[in-house]
């Protein structure tokens, strides 16, 4: 019989040891009683979305030269999808199908709301009445928490606080208004690479900050390891811990930059463009992948703090973990650095996919089935026995972990504004909704998607375009710029 390799042999096997130091104590804040259990196996559930994070940048995925020591060793006790992507991008997109296990894309439900800003299609609130996994959750008897720094959600009228008996917010994240931003230190944006306004919103908030626990992935883990400690003592608990980093701007300490950074006397690029990555030198573009880098690294330590907090409180035995991401970011593949619309290549498509059951049925194994943020939420209520109050449209993921036979998809599609993107086993296919400017990759011979064969194979994009996106879409898409 196979023993399962577990976390802290995973981490003593590669040399990086505990994860870490001593923690804050207990949160005061009281888990209480709640009601009695309705539905559920009585599993606690925490659900980790980690923003910008790429597949390609975990070395359970195959990297080799970033530290994700933390995330390896879950990697290896969970099951691995390499074929995940979100249904729909960016950050507001990606969370409405996490929390509804509906499909944010074909952005057919496009408004306006007073006080909020929709800077692309999908980014919208999530619905009036539309059943949302904390809610589901907490009338089945789960307490709900939920701790993050993502500045859109912070606006109660986008919906995403609904459900949860604790919603911990930590401000400061990019250009949220916590700070008057003449406040900033002026010698860090005159260090800064462009973005003047961003950054100094940016800085403003950030001005406090003295040790490594002031930056934003240790305050959201803490936080997080307080919410864990006292909900443990309840009810079963449905805990959401939504960190923004390694979200640009990314301005680690300088220990974990040197990991992978000579040197550096240039203006510091802190956060991509969004577009051509001509602006930057070869020399800025090394320093923007080692701040990234560093971010990342950052984030899979406090992480590991986080997880070894769970381990301390032997909640492992009884915790369904789901931890994905919401998009990539380019720093400079295919000419492209941020993540803009038009640029649906693998930098920003793939995500990362890891769901540990508390059994460790499924451990160390890697799907190749196409899982997908709304796939989130069908899973969570599967594997807990809950049915949900109105059918959800994605796939219950747990039953991979059960030896259960799954609908395979032949092909996947998801959608980023005003455009596009699907694939087979054979070809990647994006253009515009209206299937304009497409290209086509053939990812069996051009995995990194670098040779566009639209030109070529005009009868393949048509069939993409036809029997994937527009099947997928239930007929045309919508056209919001015309």
């Amino acid at each position: 019989m196979r023993k399962t390799l577990t976390r802290k042999d995973f981490l003593k096997a590669t040399g990086a040891g505990a994860a870490g130091a001593t923690l804050l104590g207990a949160s005061a804040l009281a888990s209480g009683c709640g009601p009695q259990l309705n539905g559920g196996n009585g599993t606690n559930v925490v659900l980790i979305i980690i923003d910008s994070l790429r597949k390609d940048h975990v070395g359970a995925y195959g990297n080799d030269w970033i530290r994700t020591s933390n995330l390896d060793a879950l990697a290896a006790e969970s099951l691995l999808f390499a074929r995940a992507y979100p249904e729909s991008i960016p950050t507001i997109c990606a969370r409405r199908a996490i929390h509804t296990g509906k499909r944010t894309w074909p952005f057919r439900d496009r408004r306006r709301y007073k006080g909020i800003d929709i800077p692309v299609w999908g980014w919208q609130p999530i619905p009036e009445g539309q059943a949302h996994l904390a809610d589901i959750l907490k009338n089945n008897g789960y307490q709900t928490l939920m701790v993050t720094d993502n500045l859109h959600q912070y606006t109660a009228s986008m919906n995403f606080q609904q459900g949860f008996d604790v919603f911990d917010f930590i401000r400061g994240q990019t250009t949220d208004g916590y700070k008057p931003n003449w406040t900033y230190p002026p010698e860090k944006l005159v260090q800064a690479l462009g973005m003047r306004d961003y950054y100094q919103q940016y800085f403003a908030n950030t001005a406090y900050r003295k040790t490594e626990e002031d930056w934003f992935a240790p305050q959201v883990f803490t936080g997080a390891n307080e919410l864990l400690e006292a909900a443990s003592e309840g009810p079963p608990f449905f805990l959401v811990v939504d960190n923004y980093d390694p979200h640009p701007p990314n301005d680690p300490p300088e220990e974990y930059v040197a990991l992978y950074d000579q040197p550096y006397a240039g203006l510091e690029p802190y956060s991509p463009v969004q577009g051509p990555s001509s602006y930057l030198t070869e020399r800025q573009l090394k320093r923007m992948r080692a701040l990234y880098a560093g971010e990342v690294t950052m984030m899979d330590r406090w992480l590991g703090r986080f997880l070894d907090k769970m381990e301390e409180l032997k909640l492992f035995e009884n915790t369904l973990l789901v931890v994905l991401s919401d998009h990539g970011v380019a720093f400079g593949e295919h000419g492209i650095t941020g993540k803009p619309h038009y640029a649906l290549w693998p930098e920003v498509t793939d995500i990362v996919f890891l769901v540990r059951h508390p059994e460790g049925k499924g451990a160390g194994d890697t799907s190749d089935h196409y899982a997908s943020t709304h796939d989130v939420a069908t899973t969570v209520l599967g594997f807990l026995g809950i049915e949900p109050p109105v059918p959800m449209e994605g796939q219950d993921l747990s039953a991979l972990l059960e030896g259960r036979a799954l609908d395979p998809r032949p092909h996947f599609t998801l959608g980023y504004h005003n455009f596009v993107w699907a694939r087979d086993d054979r070809y990647a296919m994006f253009g515009r909704n209206d299937g304009a400017a497409a290209k086509l990759f053939d990812v069996r011979e051009d995995p990194e998607m670098t040779t566009d064969v639209a030109g070529a194979n005009p009868d393949v994009v048509r069939r993409m375009f036809d029997e994937y996106v527009l099947k997928d879409a239930g007929g045309p898409l919508p056209d919001y710029d015309g």
